[in-house]
């Protein structure tokens, strides 16, 4: 019998970051995406609030609903056998009460497999990360720009410029760490700020526009495959043209099935 994949850890990524070994992040949204991110050898997937964007077709991440990503979770959870899976908790999950954002982060565990949640916020999810942590979830922080928050910051912009946000924002990193969270995500801020919390922090920062000196980097995996239109955040790096790809196949295939070339004997029943 073949021995079982083991499943990478809380205790793997700190590791990781006490041997300098870069943690590889990326999302995923369904079983397929997520099963390839895992045999390609990610660390950590996120079923990110994204999927507002990438494949639910909102113009942000607000609309999604608990139920939406509770299903798409569970739907990267059967595609994946080591990586860490992590579900992002939707806006206004986790916001309401302690009891409520315990209620809802559970259900990733029990229902989708998952093994963590994420949650936007520092200091002022405080208690609610250490409400979590203390019910045995493994929770993963986020701080700099989030994108929940857009419409209360009027759009995305780069947190930490001055040297007030700066100071905010290490606050921030260093109250995350302290109410439990086994990482933090530093989005959209300074390299040189990142620099700075990620060598302050004993647990790993995994940054996305956050320059290179993190302890890992998460990705938006439409965006690194080409499947995200024409606009191409700063920070991400193209390294597929899969929607070239796909729209010639479906091309192709409409021109064989109008030409009565599709389906041919071989694809006929017998």
């Amino acid at each position: 019998m073949d021995n079982p994949v083991r499943k990478v850890t809380v205790r793997d990524l700190s590791k990781k970051k006490a041997a300098k070994e870069m943690i590889v992040t990326i999302t995923a949204y369904d079983a397929i995406m997520g099963r390839l991110a895992d045999e390609a050898g990610c660390d950590l997937i996120l079923v990110g609030d994204s999927m507002g964007n990438t494949v639910l077709g909102y113009q942000n991440t607000i609309p999604v609903t608990l139920a939406e990503s509770l299903m798409l979770t569970a739907a990267v959870c059967r595609g994946v056998k080591r990586a860490m899976v992590i579900g992002d908790m939707p806006f206004m999950s986790y916001q309401i009460n302690g009891d409520e954002a315990v209620r809802n982060a559970g259900r990733y565990l029990k229902e989708c497999g998952a093994d963590g949640v994420k949650l936007e916020g520092g200091r002022v999810m405080l208690p609610v990360i250490k409400r979590l942590v203390e019910a045995g979830i493994p929770v993963f922080g986020h701080i700099g720009l989030l994108p929940q928050s857009v419409l209360k910051d009027g759009g995305y912009r780069i947190h930490g410029r001055s040297s007030n946000e700066a100071a905010a924002l290490l606050d921030d990193a260093l109250a995350v760490q302290e109410a439990g969270a086994f990482a933090v995500t530093l989005e959209g801020i300074p390299a040189p700020l990142s620099a700075q919390i990620s060598e302050q922090l004993s647990i790993p920062t995994i940054g996305i526009g956050a320059g290179p000196h993190c302890d890992g980097q998460i990705q938006v995996i439409t965006d690194l495959l080409g499947l995200g239109g024409a606009f191409l955040p700063r920070h991400a790096k193209l390294y597929a043209k899969l929607a070239d790809t796909v729209r010639d196949a479906i091309g192709t295939y409409r021109e064989d099935v109008c030409a009565g070339r599709f389906p041919g004997e071989e694809h006929s029943a017998k």
